[in-house]
């Protein structure tokens, strides 16, 4: 099938849906996939602000497939045109090849190559945290209880992952000259620093937390902006942080850990601004079990099983509505996002023979 995988990867590579601007309507990729899946149920959802979602369905198949269709914005380090794939003897080079339109082509060519009963939900919104499309999917009556979600794999069925968090902070201060003792304690970014010194011990205090081949809570101290000059003391400072905990952290304790390293009375706001549960979601006593069913439908499908890994996927959305979740799809997480992304031919090839199996096979599967 690699030909017309590289067919249909041309295609949607030269479709522009970088996010940001997500500048995305209903038509576009959404008219070139709906064209290319003749004998699917199709519809499509303009869910807002460039948050667009195609559900195709054929028969009565039992496992969802999950695909993003937005990327990231092109770095100035490309090469050549980010938007016009390239094929080597063994890559496909294109803006989304790797993460993840590649998996989106092999989704349509082994729908193409048999009539086996099949089910895709492709959305746009997924690399700016904004997760109208599968959110929306998850509030209907949609009958699935197991998903496949496409994100760079090599391959393998992911069963865990971290979470995400990020989080604004504003400290509070008291303006002043600089010459006066006063500086040390009323300078809102001296309490912020205090804290970021706090809170770096506290993530290091957590290295030996484990969870399935997964170490420890990965945390960044993303900005700190703050104070008018250097003989001003600072009436006020914000930091935005992040950090990326185990299935088996407790989130919100450790928002009230993290908010409790403040010094009292510093502290004017504390606001989480996103949050992605870990893979698998749900209570962290039942963690582990979740994720032996996870490996249950991997074996089902006939996927190799793969090492958790840290980055964040939607499949935890699914996972936290109650669906068995894997993570799945060609292509190495260290080529996307980068100048040049590229997924390589054979797991392009790879990927979509086995969704080719699975899609033959779908309507009896029984994870």
């Amino acid at each position: 099938m690699l030909d017309q995988i590289l067919q249909h990867l041309t295609a949607l590579v030269s479709f522009d849906t970088r996010n940001p601007p997500r500048r995305i309507g209903v038509g576009g990729i959404f008219d070139y996939l709906r064209a290319q899946l003749p004998d699917f149920r199709v519809e499509v959802i303009d869910h807002g602000d460039g948050a667009v979602s195609l559900f195709a369905v054929r028969g009565t198949p039992q496992v969802l497939f999950n695909v993003h269709l937005d990327t990231v914005p092109s770095s100035p380090g490309w090469s050549a045109d980010p938007l016009a794939l390239r094929v080597t003897r063994s890559r496909a080079i294109g803006l989304g090849a790797c993460d993840i339109k590649g998996a989106a082509a092999c989704l349509v060519a082994a729908a193409r190559a048999t009539r086996g009963d099949a089910a895709f939900l492709f959305g746009s919104d997924e690399e700016a945290n904004d997760a109208r499309c599968v959110e929306a999917f998850l509030r209907r009556a949609h009958g699935f209880t197991s998903v496949v979600v496409a994100e760079p794999t090599s391959g393998e069925a992911v069963l865990a992952h971290r979470g995400i968090s990020s989080v604004l902070l504003r400290f509070k201060g008291q303006a002043g000259h600089a010459s006066g003792a006063a500086a040390m304690e009323s300078n809102a970014l001296h309490q912020a620093m205090r804290w970021g010194a706090r809170a770096l011990d506290f993530v290091q205090g957590e290295s030996h937390r484990r969870f399935g081949g997964l170490t420890g809570l990965r945390f960044n101290i993303g900005r700190v902006e703050g104070g008018i000059k250097a003989n001003v003391i600072a009436p006020d400072a914000e930091v935005r942080f992040g950090f990326r905990p185990l299935p088996s952290h407790d989130i919100d304790e450790l928002h009230a850990r993290l908010g409790a390293l403040a010094e009292t009375g510093t502290l004017e706001r504390y606001e989480e601004t996103f949050r992605g549960p870990s893979l698998p979601a749900g209570d962290v006593a039942g963690a582990e079990e979740r994720r032996l069913v996870a490996r249950d439908l991997a074996d089902a499908l006939g996927l190799p099983i793969g090492n958790a890994v840290d980055f964040w996927t939607e499949a935890s959305l699914f996972s936290a509505a109650g669906l068995d979740a894997v993570v799945c799809g060609p292509g190495n997480i260290a080529q996307a996002h980068t100048a040049d992304e590229w997924v390589s031919l054979s797991e392009l090839q790879d990927h979509a023979e086995a969704v080719r199996r699975i899609i033959a096979n779908n309507s009896r599967i029984t994870p």
